[in-house]
């Protein structure tokens, strides 16, 4: 299996390969409904969708996006360069759709002409590099994870870390912290979640896509922080779950509100995400971490695009559409085999009603 970050670069070559291989029209003999369609798959071939942001579901959105291009033609040119960056690329309008796993408050969407809507949800996991340590084996409760990366617990086998794993063998080693160094919602999403476990971490660092990192070292994207975890003995550090898995990372079991130390699986995904309110959500703004529960896991979150209200290419976005329709009707097993959580089909359908009710070319609907 490949690794991660081999992806990024073969994306948009893979996709533009496919792309150029032109659905077979249909012959004079075909129905006018036959003959539709193969217009319209001869018109999807010549079409290329710009997106940029989140590098958290990049691994599903590559799946996707080429499950799409082989069915449709669309080709997909989707640049995994973190949330900040997507955020500031729609916002720039220089893509058809920002991603970012931050979510946006409704104020920002609605001074920028926004709209905001999940497309998968997932769980970011903490990865060491520990020799002898399969995944699952270390625990870290939740004043240990905050301690950590507040660089006050320096040593593997210090005194709190074997409070959590008695009878493990911890070596006496040094802990490398290692972080993003762009502006990420992946950062987002774990910093907001160390925020909400430690009072300390919430007035000395806070949360953001970026902050000053009390300690370690800064890797770009989730690639990044996966290839100096990989590289460094004694190495923790956080990214989402595909990552870790396609890498074949070291992942730890984390202690959960409940007080219970739990494993990330789709199920914990899952339970963490059973009582998201979304249809109270102005601008579906949710947040998943440190939710209730004994099986869920303590840092889930969602994924979301970025588009325009209004459109000054009503072609390209009805495609863009067409493309995050598909991905709710048909990407769910593509999704679970990824360890993402598919959107509930409830949410999918406020999802689309946002579509119909918000986004318009020239006044006029893009979606029916």
């Amino acid at each position: 299996m490949k690794p991660i970050h081999a992806l990024s670069a073969l994306l948009v070559i893979v996709l533009v390969a496919c792309g150029n291989q032109t659905p077979p029209k249909a012959d004079r003999s075909g129905s006018p409904s036959e003959s539709a369609a193969a217009a319209d798959r001869q018109s999807s071939a010549t079409m290329t969708l710009n997106g940029a942001g989140a590098t958290f579901p990049f691994p599903i959105y590559s799946k996707w996006a080429h499950m799409y291009n082989q069915s449709t033609g669309t080709r997909l040119n989707y640049q995994s360069i973190g949330s900040g960056g997507g955020i500031a690329q729609i916002k720039a309008r220089t893509v058809d759709f920002g991603a970012s796993d931050a979510p946006l408050e409704k104020a920002e969407l609605d001074e920028a002409g926004l709209v905001q809507f999940p497309l998968v949800m997932g769980g970011v996991v903490l990865v060491v590099n520990l020799e002898g340590i399969s995944s699952g084996q270390v625990k870290l409760s939740r004043g240990v994870l905050a301690d950590i990366f507040l660089g006050k617990i320096k040593k593997w086998n210090h005194a709190a870390i074997k409070k959590d794993n008695p009878g493990l063998a911890l070596p006496d080693g040094d802990i490398s912290v290692v972080h993003r160094a762009d502006g990420s919602g992946t950062t987002w999403i774990f910093t907001n979640y160390l925020a909400r476990i430690s009072e300390e971490w919430k007035t000395s660092v806070g949360s953001d896509k970026a902050v000053e990192w009390p300690t370690g070292m800064g890797g770009k994207g989730n690639e990044g922080v996966a290839a100096y975890v990989q590289r460094i003995r004694g190495a923790i550090g956080y990214v989402e779950f595909a990552y870790a898995l396609q890498n074949n990372m070291t992942h730890v079991q984390l202690e959960n509100a409940d007080g219970t130390f739990v494993s990330p699986t789709i199920e914990t995904f899952q339970a963490a995400a059973a009582n998201a309110d979304w249809a109270n959500a102005p601008g579906f703004y949710m947040v998943l971490t440190n939710q209730p529960g004994a099986a869920s896991w303590p840092i889930t979150g969602a994924s979301f695009i970025l588009m325009y209200r209004e459109q000054n290419r009503a072609d390209t976005a009805k495609e863009a559409l067409k493309f995050f329709d598909w991905c709710f009707t048909n990407g769910a097993a593509a999704a679970e085999e990824l360890h993402y959580v598919p959107m509930p089909e409830a949410v999918a359908n406020q999802v689309r009603a946002l579509w119909k009710e918000s986004i318009r070319s020239g006044g006029n609907p893009l979606w029916n």
